[in-house]
């Protein structure tokens, strides 16, 4: 598949890579969050509520996706 409005630069390959290498960073921020979330509160004793719900929001949209995904194909 090509795309029309960018011509030869763009095709179904380059789609897909994003696509894959956006789920990974996705999946990454989540990993993180959650890891800065736990570090905090096990070593600093601080429990930071911004970071718990930035992991579980990631996580739950992703869950969520691959059950619509999966539901609609």
């Amino acid at each position: 598949m090509k795309v029309p409005i960018l011509g030869m630069a763009i095709d179904e390959r380059f789609l897909n890579h994003r696509l894959r290498s956006t789920s990974i960073a996705g999946m990454c921020g989540a990993t993180v969050a959650t890891g800065l979330f736990l570090y905090r509160d096990l070593v600093d004793r601080i429990i930071s509520w911004d970071l718990f719900a930035v992991g579980v929001t990631m996580a739950a949209v992703k869950v969520a996706m691959m059950a619509w995904y999966r539901w609609k194909d």
